[in-house]
């Protein structure tokens, strides 16, 4: 029997050792679907609270309940540490790390190349790798095969399997879960394809294997570069429709009407999350140093980034039809969330909002039910503890993140201004003297 033969019959008898290296937004919730599927899971992260919190059976990402990681802590099937001479014991590896913009635009590889040398002294005949951070083409092939190949000796596809798989996790969605959403998955080789198709396909409903991994790693950033550039087209519609003295939410709710050949976005402060801002501009990157530009991305990147100040210049003129000047007036940012009913700051504009609100003079306060705490330029804020109090005393209320929990008929009441970036007043802001929107 081959080693890769020996590796799939593992996974097909569950006796198969897993690690998911990197337990964050992606990689926690793996972790359990793999723990679910009856595989013995160790995740492995450097923050020691995350570890700690799983050794209590506690969860810290709202997608996965205490009582989910409680259960499997207490079976025995999820464990968590720092150590990542755990590896060494383990015959599939999942790569789940952030792969963030550094401050100067560039892709933020760190990550990737930390976890990949923590791994290499660990490597072994027998093992599957694979790659799910969100990544520019060719990451798996040039930067990933040869830390795990160079002093190990192995072949690649004979010894050792690598392979990338996209994560396609969607923070806060119960419909569309990792268990239940298509994977995709490409090998650096044909069996390595099958190996790491045959772990997946132990746990998550549906695979798709693709020829190679840059086609995998395409696949992802095509899907969020899709959804960048059509935002960034809404966006800019707002713009022009603020010109022109036209309702932008009334034009695309008409255009929404068409049941064929219209997709339904919608404008907003500007893009949040970790894949849909960040994500095209990985693609952007790796096509400059092939001498080609990416023209779309780089637009609808100048428009999405654009949004904030937008945002600002109506709260501006909103206070100033007013009388009111924004220097001195009480803002109060509504929803700090990168999007609705989540605790996730990754690349919020609200943070951004309120940061260019204080510049100008404002005097800014938040709510946010999900985030009591936030980080702007290093200051810890608070969100306010008495929301109908804070709604009361403000010159201007911004909504930012449309949360469900929010009683927008009694904001309605009680707010003197509304600037509302969401539409989420719906029609009961439509042609109301106290409501602003995008």
């Amino acid at each position: 029997m081959t080693i890769k033969e020996q590796l799939i019959k593992k996974f097909e008898d569950r006796s198969a050792r897993v690690a998911v290296v990197g337990m964050g937004y992606v990689g926690l919730p793996l972790a359990t679907v793999f723990a679910d599927a009856g595989f013995e899971v160790i995740g492995v992260d450097p923050i020691q609270s995350k570890m700690d919190s799983i050794s209590r059976g506690e969860s810290y990402i709202m997608d996965v309940s205490t009582e989910h990681v409680a259960a499997l802590v207490k079976q025995g099937k999820l464990k968590g540490t720092t150590d990542y001479s755990v590896l060494r014991d383990v015959d599939a590896v999942s790569i789940c790390v952030p792969t963030p913009m550094s401050k100067t635009g560039d892709p933020d590889l760190s990550f990737i190349a930390n976890a990949t040398n923590s791994l290499a002294p660990y490597v072994h005949a027998g093992m599957v790798v694979v790659l799910e951070s969100s990544t520019y083409p060719g990451t798996t092939r040039e930067m990933v095969l040869p830390v795990l190949t160079e002093k190990s000796g192995l072949k690649v596809g004979e010894d050792l399997f690598v392979a990338f798989s996209p994560e396609r996790v969607d923070p806060g969605r119960k419909d569309w879960t990792t268990k239940n959403t298509p994977k995709v998955v490409g090998g650096m080789t044909p069996a390595c394809t099958e190996v790491a198709a045959a772990w997946y396909s132990k746990a998550l409903d549906a695979i798709v294997p693709v020829t190679s991994t840059e086609v995998a790693e395409m696949a992802k950033l095509l899907e969020n570069t899709f959804r960048m550039i059509n935002i960034g087209l809404v966006n800019e519609l707002a713009l022009m429709c603020d010109r022109l003295g036209v309702d932008v939410w009334e034009v695309i709710d008409a255009a929404g009407t068409k049941p064929f050949g219209f997709m339904k976005f919608q404008p907003g402060p500007g893009l949040g999350g970790h894949c849909i801002p960040i994500d095209p501009l990985y693609l952007s990157w790796k096509l400059r140093s092939l001498n080609y530009t990416a023209r779309f991305i780089d637009l609808a990147n100048e428009i999405n980034s654009g949004m904030p100040r937008f945002v600002i210049t109506r709260i501006t003129d909103a206070l100033n039809s007013r009388k009111k000047p924004l220097n001195g007036s009480k803002v109060l940012v509504l929803g700090a969330a990168y999007k609705p009913d989540i605790d996730d700051l990754r690349e919020s504009k609200a943070l951004d909002v309120m940061l260019l609100l204080e510049q100008k003079g404002a005097l800014v306060e938040y709510h946010d039910p999900y985030i009591p705490t936030l980080k702007l330029e290093d200051e810890t804020r608070k969100s306010v503890k008495d929301l109908d109090k804070a709604v009361r005393e403000s010159d201007c209320v911004v909504i930012i993140t449309n949360h469900k929990v929010y009683d927008y008929a009694k904001l309605l009441d009680s707010a003197q201004l509304i600037v509302d970036t969401r539409n989420a007043l719906g029609k009961a802001g439509y042609n109301n003297p106290k409501v602003v929107r995008l």
